[in-house]
């Protein structure tokens, strides 16, 4: 599976996750609402029947694209359902959307596998990205003209005009001394790496 996700328009976001189509090839599936536009690429290995994303709780107020896999999703699952929550599917996605419900950022504490994934909060107007402790998977993320835009490979981003080119020439030297780039840096100057055990918030146009 992949992501990517534009704070507005439909055609960036789709454009942005056609890119990534190499890393889901077996489905589709897009979101869209007011300022916010979802784009996922599937893999599909749990769940092929129910497990298209985005996915969302009962009321639709919040809506998941992930990456990666949860392994501990069936203990955590039934813990959820004891709670009062209703699953659609059986799939390992669907318990971080009850997890933030239920226990909102602090879901992290709970999850145990390799992940990156966002949350669109539509009542608090919030977008929580989170990647896992190891950083197994990738997340990267740019803030342009007060929107948002993240997705799990750089290339994704470039997709959009108003995001700034400008080569890190420091990072480049990096990568080829080192082989890697270390920390939250890219091969470009605006485009940042989510660093493995973290997560952001975007409310409102800002980072917090």
């Amino acid at each position: 599976a992949a992501l990517g996700a534009w704070g507005g328009g439909a055609s960036i976001a789709e454009a942005m996750t056609q890119t990534m189509h190499h890393r889901g090839p077996d489905e589709t599936g897009f979101f869209y609402q007011e300022e916010i536009g979802l784009g996922h690429t599937r893999l599909s290995i749990v769940d092929l029947d129910t497990g298209k994303q985005p996915l969302f709780n009962e009321e639709g107020s919040v809506a998941l694209v992930f990456n990666g896999e949860i392994y501990n999703y069936k203990e955590m699952r039934e813990r959820l359902m004891k709670r009062g929550h209703r699953f659609s599917t059986k799939t390992d996605s669907e318990v971080i959307v009850h997890a933030y419900e239920e226990y909102g950022e602090s879901c992290l504490e709970d999850l145990n596998g390799m992940f990156a994934f966002a949350v669109w909060d539509s009542t608090q107007q919030k977008v929580f990205l989170a990647r896992d402790r190891l950083g197994i998977k990738p997340l990267y993320y740019t803030i342009v003209n007060g929107k948002l835009l993240f997705a799990s490979e750089l290339k994704a981003l470039l997709q959009c005009e108003e995001v700034n080119q400008t080569l890190h020439f420091g990072a480049i030297d990096d990568f080829l001394t080192f082989r890697y780039v270390p920390g939250g840096s890219t091969f470009f100057t605006e485009i940042q790496k989510l660093p493995p055990g973290h997560f952001l918030t975007f409310q409102h146009g800002r980072e917090r």
